[in-house]
């Protein structure tokens, strides 16, 4: 890997997490921080630290690796530039998952990323299903097209449930759509950070795989790979990084797409060393883009999901744009 991007990488994330501390309500300088951190200074501040904000900017970090970990397998497994979680219906099958669970009343954190699980596989099915019936499983436009139905159907098949929900379950089944880190948990950091980190650890040990299914499916059967059970686990572990993302911070969009693309500019080709640096990347991402929703409209807080769109819906085009001059 360029030494240079490393160092890039690590020096994002490190501005990512000051930023992250430092912005909120009662705003902190960057050496109170670091004195807050360091178990100096006003205990009500070493408080908001160590209580509030250390917690948000660690799940934020996770939440933003997994999503751009995998985003970026997706990419190389399809060997398409436009897929991702939330474009193929991924995130809004796992949001199914897991708001069903919530409106049963089921909110054991083993449990959510299982339901969040079982709601990604699904819409990865129906996604392909769709795709295959419009003849086109392998073109990266009508596999998009057939990620924007399927999301619209997770739309309505969560608006179907909340129907009759109470009111209380409505409004927290609006956090799961409409992304957010404001109630971070150390017990929300250890779970998702523990999905991400195993997951992730599984996609860089068969980085080499990925590489080879870069050349193509006949290619890459010719030097000897397994490409559908490569495919499918890839796949598999693909949706449950993304399902724990989701049943973490809810909804956030957009990230597995633009992160992945940006580390590809830097000129890093291999996969598993994609992978690495999207991780970085991608925890900064999310990391400022919860400051920046913090900090916008101060003391309310607009949805992660919302900043994050602003920045992915552009980018979106332009790749779509990209992909169909090809």
């Amino acid at each position: 890997m360029n030494s240079r991007v490393a160092l890039l990488t690590a020096l994002l994330v490190a501005v990512a997490i000051v930023s992250g501390l430092a912005v909120g309500a009662v705003p902190l300088s960057p050496g109170t921080v670091i004195d807050g951190l360091r178990g100096q200074g006003d205990p009500v501040v070493r408080a908001i630290l160590w209580d509030l904000r250390l917690p948000r900017v660690a799940l934020g970090l996770a939440v933003g690796a997994g999503l751009a970990v995998s985003g970026g397998a997706m990419q190389a497994t399809l060997r398409n530039p436009l897929a991702e979680p939330y474009l193929l219906g991924v995130s809004g099958g796992a949001a199914v998952g897991a708001v069903l669970a919530t409106v049963a009343g089921v909110l054991a954190p083993t449990v959510m990323p299982l339901a969040a699980f079982l709601g990604a596989m699904g819409a990865v099915a129906l996604v392909l299903a769709v795709a295959r019936a419009a003849g086109g499983a392998s073109d990266p436009r009508i596999l998009v097209m057939a990620g924007v139905i399927v999301g619209a159907f997770c739309t309505a098949a969560i608006m179907v449930a909340l129907a009759t929900a109470p009111e209380g379950t409505v409004r927290g089944a609006l956090w799961w759509m409409m992304g957010s880190l404001a109630d971070a948990t150390w017990s929300d950091v250890r779970w998702v950070g523990g999905y991400v980190a195993l997951g992730g650890a599984l996609l860089l040990w068969w980085g080499r795989d990925l590489d080879v299914l870069a050349l193509g499916e006949e290619p890459a059967a010719a030097l000897g790979l397994d490409v559908d059970r490569v495919t499918w686990r890839v796949f598999l572990v693909a949706a449950l990084i993304a399902a724990a993302t989701v049943s973490g911070a809810g909804l956030i969009g957009f990230v597995g797409l633009v992160v992945p693309s940006l580390v590809r500019t830097l000129g890093v080709t291999r996969v598993r060393q994609a992978l690495a640096v999207s991780a970085g990347v991608g925890g900064a991402l999310v990391v400022l883009g919860d400051a920046v929703a913090r900090r916008i409209v101060t003391p309310a807080e607009l949805p992660l999901g919302a900043v994050t769109a602003l920045l992915g819906v552009p980018f979106f085009v332009w790749r779509l744009r990209a992909a169909a001059a090809r």
